[in-house]
């Protein structure tokens, strides 16, 4: 079963690539590059096997996303009895979503997208 177009799009977004817009307008999109264009190619031609696995990571991507945000409830508590919260949570959430962002690329053999790159240094050739 082909992927919907929610689908489509929470993987172009979870692979770490921008919106690909309404229709042929501009230079901009996968059809001027050829990471996307394979992204194209791959999220249209999957087997129905490749697709399931595809729609697992989906639904594992989903649930960590959303406990992102969720972190941020106790982002002012320091310490509550014994309790301690872990300071570190929301750069450990973000990492293993990311984390999980690259293997669903490399499921697809992609590389990874632009919103997944190296904030810190980035070269071009």
């Amino acid at each position: 079963m082909a992927f919907t177009d929610a689908e489509k799009t929470d993987l172009r977004r979870f692979c770490g690539y921008p919106a690909y817009g309404a229709g042929a307008s501009g230079f901009q999109g996968w059809r001027f590059f050829q990471a996307y264009g394979l992204m194209e190619f791959r999220l249209n031609n999957l087997s129905s096997a490749e697709e399931t696995v595809s729609r697992t990571y989906l639904g594992t991507l989903r649930g960590l996303e959303a406990a992102v945000p969720q972190s941020g409830q106790s982002l002012d508590t320091d310490q509550a009895a014994v309790w301690t919260r872990n300071k570190d949570e929301l750069r450990d959430r973000l990492a293993l979503l990311d984390e999980w962002r690259r293997r669903l690329c490399s499921f697809l053999g992609l590389p990874p997208g632009p919103a997944l790159t190296d904030p810190g240094m980035t070269l071009v050739v």
